[in-house]
């Protein structure tokens, strides 16, 4: 018996998930629990035509991830903080520093999504690696100097 799974079952398959399942656990187990809905011939076009604007719409966001990733990429950002001697900062450069100085340039990104494993605690000059969609990453170029 065909099914499409509205929330992930063990075994089966993920959510959203058009799958084969016997008909006795289909109708004993998984239509009453409300964790699949039978694969009827309306509900499978209404499942293809959803299936169909979820592709569509990954393609759109990952459009304008790589339209992102080229501005990062372009993007030379420089940041001046005071510094002692040898280079060392007085305090440090977040996660959180970096994402307010590209708001600044006018490039939105979460400082989730900027992959800065340490403070930066030196000047000079890094790439540091942003995320931005689950198999794109961009290499932002940041140049720190004494103020």
């Amino acid at each position: 018996m065909k099914v499409i799974l509205l929330e992930a079952v063990h075994g089966l398959g993920e959510a959203g998930e058009l799958v084969n399942a016997k008909s006795g656990y289909a109708r004993n187990y998984l239509l009453p629990r409300g964790l699949a809905l039978e694969g009827t011939k309306a509900n499978i076009e209404e499942w293809e035509v959803r299936v169909k604007e979820k592709q569509e719409n990954e393609a759109k966001e990952k459009e304008e991830a790589l339209a992102l990733k080229e501005k990062l990429e372009e993007t030379k950002l420089e940041l001046s903080v005071k510094a002692g001697e040898g280079g060392r900062l007085f305090g440090s450069i977040t996660s959180q520093d970096i994402c307010v100085a590209l708001r600044d340039q006018g490039i939105l990104v979460d400082r989730k999504k900027i992959e800065l494993k340490n403070p930066i605690k030196e000047t000079g000059t890094l790439t540091i690696p942003v995320r931005v969609y689950p198999e794109v990453t961009a290499d932002l170029t940041v140049n720190v100097t004494e103020a």
